[in-house]
């Protein structure tokens, strides 16, 4: 039997603590052509589930958490029942289909099930239907779920993910003379070892000091038990532009443009950007990889500041740039992964209850999550029909009203936005605006590149 590492636990108990949380993910695939036969669809899906030990298994639970919940073969697994079908209504625009993936996601998984489900939605405009993948978070991280996704597509999983392994080495023979002496190496290695722990000290400390320090926000607080979801859409070749004239990462261009999104949102409804006002949680992938197909967990955080406060788009961009360095290099991303590795080493029931009783605390200091996952890198198909869009789908806890996730797909950048009902009913403005904001860049982009060349001077009679 598997047991749920600390992490996956904290999950589950993320949902235990609060009765308005679902904390589960989803893919939303938006497919070309009519909806398949159902019965075709479920003969598909059940041969193409058994590459995943997960679909079949669900949770068997301890009392008290005198042991972690194990994955156990559930019995009386009947695959229709997790594999749904769902008609919107005229006019059957994105609108549309964004109403009904909220519905879907605000709504628990069966803990007495195995826990995923798959909707098909029909009635889409333009001869289009759409596939939401939803699983709870506590059997996947974004990485492995997007793998999951991919399974059940008609080419599997192989070749369709960009290359994420570790560059080989170059190994040089070394020379009698040049080896390093034993005690030199031994006085190098605990040197190492001693920054590496220093450095994640200090980590621990900013990630302490992010929780517990509150940020005025109207975008953190108590959820309700409805949500809201949009989507965006940017060409990959757009943001590469961008992030190779201003020499900063694709992730930086991603989060600069969603805080350019929130702090206009910020300024409609008459508040002022101030510098502390968007800390937000960044998850960092520790998944190897060799592990991209296992269903688990695997991931640390950062919590940078958003430059919200900055007017200058190319500034706000350098400085999101600056900041995730800064929080990268301060141990932050190891502070989390060793203490993830340390409460797996410790009796569960101790850490199931430290956890439960730290979800259950009121949390102001984070305001929103983005997350960023590297998805298929050519189209997928599904019962001969190809894939035209995907959209990620964040879930919401610990008082966080606010999601972003983002996901490449052949080409483009896909965000998908959560938030809670009553606090963020503009929603699709904040995907608008994500959008906008990459335009602008692109726009200056071209601008610095190719600046505009005076004409011929001419004399004036």
């Amino acid at each position: 039997m598997d047991h749920l590492t600390t992490l996956d636990a904290g999950f589950l108990k993320a949902e235990d603590a609060d009765p308005r949380v679902s904390l589960a993910i989803g893919g939303l695939a938006v497919i070309e052509g009519p909806p398949p036969e159902q019965d075709a669809l479920i003969s598909v899906f059940a041969q193409r589930i058994r590459g995943c030990p997960r679909f079949g298994q669900r949770l068997r639970l301890h009392p008290l958490d005198l042991g972690a919940p194990e994955w156990v073969d559930d019995p009386g697994f009947d695959i229709e029942r997790h594999v749904r079908r769902a008609a919107l209504p005229h006019p059957g625009d994105d609108r549309e289909l964004f109403r009904l993936i909220a519905d879907v996601m605000a709504r628990r998984l069966d803990r007495d099930r195995p826990l995923w489900e798959v909707w098909v939605i029909e009635g889409l405009a333009d001869d289009r239907w759409a596939m939401l993948t939803k699983l709870h978070h506590c059997m996947a991280d974004g990485i492995a779920a997007t793998h999951v996704l991919a399974g059940l597509c008609d080419d599997g999983v192989k070749g369709v993910f960009p290359h994420h392994g570790h560059a080989r080495r170059k190994i040089v023979k070394e020379r009698p003379a040049q080896r390093t002496p034993l005690l030199r190496g031994l006085a190098h290695a605990s040197a190492t070892l001693t920054a590496g722990i220093a450095r994640a000290v200090q980590g621990a400390g900013e990630i302490a000091a992010g929780l517990a320090i509150p940020t005025a926000s109207a975008l953190n607080g108590p959820l309700s038990n409805q949500r809201r979801y949009s989507g965006a859409r940017v060409p990959m070749a757009d943001i590469e532009l961008i992030a190779s004239t201003f020499d900063v990462t694709v992730n930086d261009v991603a989060l600069a443009a969603i805080t350019e999104s929130y702090r206009n949102i910020m300024m409609e409804r008459g508040l002022t950007p101030m510098r502390g006002s968007l800390r937000t949680l960044v998850p960092v992938s520790v998944r190897s990889a060799n592990a991209a197909d296992e269903t688990d967990n695997r991931v640390s955080l950062m919590l940078p500041n958003l430059p919200v406060d900055e007017e200058n788009p190319v500034e706000r961009l350098r400085t999101v740039h600056d900041r995730l360095g800064r929080a990268k290099s301060s141990g932050q991303r190891q502070a989390g992964n060793m203490f993830i590795a340390l409460t797996n080493r410790i009796p569960f029931a101790f850490s199931a209850w430290t956890v439960g009783m730290l979800m259950r605390l009121p949390q102001r200091g984070v305001v929103t999550v983005a997350t960023n996952v590297p998805g298929p890198s050519r189209p997928l198909r599904i019962m001969g029909s190809q894939v035209t869009g995907l959209y990620p789908v964040p879930p919401l806890a610990m008082d966080l009203r606010t999601g972003v996730a983002m996901l490449s797909y052949a080409g483009d950048l896909f965000f998908g936005i959560l938030t809670d009902y009553g606090v963020a009913a503009d929603v699709d403005q904040l995907a608008r605006g994500i959008e906008a904001a990459i335009t602008r860049l692109v726009a200056l982009s071209k601008r610095r590149r190719n600046p505009p060349t005076r004409g011929p001077l001419s004399l004036v009679v």
